[in-house]
C-alpha cells in the first residue's frame, strides 16, 4: 500500500457529482462536491435523509464510482486501483460503523472483532492479542464470550467501533453512528472516535443528522439536496 506524503489528505473528492437514472427521470445525489480530509481530523457531515450523505460516504470509499469529478483514496485516484487492490486497501486502511452495527449474530463479540483481522490475513495469534486490548479498551471485556443478542445497543456498537479499527485503519467512515442509541450512549460512541483521532492520527469522517456531534468534529460540513457547503441548517 501507498503511503502518504506530509500534509497528503487521505481522501479527497474534486468537483465530483453523481445522478441517478430510473423511472424516467434523473436525480442529482451530489452535486459538485469538493472535499479534503487529512489525518488526526474527525469531520461530521450534517445533513436530513436524503441530502446525499450516504451517496457521498459510498463514494468516497471507493464502493461507487461519480458520474463526474474524481474522487481519491490515499494519494491515489480510486479508478487506478484494480478491484482486488480496491478490496485489499478497504480492508487494511478503511473501517467502517453502520447504524444497524452489522454484528454477525453467529459469531461473539471477540470472533466479531478478530474475523476483520482474518480477512487482512492477520496471523491468529496478533489477532487474538489485539483483539483482547480493543475489548479492555472500550471496556467491553465482560462481553467477550457474548452474542449480540445478548447486548444492548449501545455494546453492540462498541463491539462495532473495537472492529472498524482492529486492522489500525487510517480511515474511519461511521455512517449515523449514533442514530440507534440514547444520547449518553451514542455520545460515548463519539467521544471514542475522537480519542481514536487524536491518539492514532486517524481521519474520522461522520455523516449524521445529530447535530450533537459537532462539539467532538473539528470540521461540521453541510449537505442539503447533494450541496455540500460549510454553512447550513438541518
Amino acid at each position: 500500500m501507498n503511503e502518504l506524503r506530509n500534509n497528503e489528505p487521505v481522501a479527497r473528492l474534486e468537483g465530483v457529482s453523481k445522478i441517478y437514472q430510473g423511472n424516467g427521470r434523473e436525480t442529482s445525489a451530489l452535486k459538485e462536491v469538493s472535499f479534503r480530509a487529512f489525518p488526526g481530523e474527525v469531520i461530521l457531515f450534517l445533513g436530513p435523509s436524503g441530502s446525499g450523505k450516504s451517496t457521498f460516504l459510498t463514494i468516497l470509499a471507493g464502493l461507487q464510482q461519480p458520474t463526474s469529478g474524481e474522487a481519491w483514496l490515499f494519494g491515489r485516484k480510486i479508478p487506478e486501483y484494480s478491484a482486488a487492490g480496491l478490496q485489499k486497501l478497504r480492508a487494511a486502511r478503511i473501517g467502517f460503523i453502520f447504524q444497524t452495527f452489522h454484528l454477525l449474530d453467529s459469531l461473539d463479540a471477540t470472533e466479531n472483532i478478530s474475523l476483520v483481522m482474518r480477512f487482512n490475513h492477520i496471523k491468529k495469534r496478533e489477532a487474538t492479542l489485539r483483539t483482547s486490548q480493543l475489548l479492555e479498551q472500550f471496556g467491553i471485556a465482560h462481553l467477550a464470550k457474548a452474542y449480540p443478542r445478548a447486548m444492548s445497543q449501545g455494546e453492540k456498537q462498541r463491539v462495532a467501533v473495537a472492529r472498524a479499527v482492529a486492522n489500525n485503519a487510517a480511515l474511519i467512515i461511521a455512517d449515523e453512528p449514533t442514530g440507534s442509541l440514547a444520547t449518553e450512549q451514542g455520545m460515548n460512541i463519539v467521544g471514542l472516535l475522537k480519542e481514536s483521532a487524536l491518539t492514532e492520527k486517524r481521519c474520522v469522517i461522520i455523516a449524521s443528522h445529530d447535530r450533537r456531534i459537532a462539539g467532538y468534529a473539528d470540521r461540521v460540513l453541510f449537505l442539503n439536496d447533494g450541496v455540500c457547503s460549510e454553512k447550513g441548517e438541518i
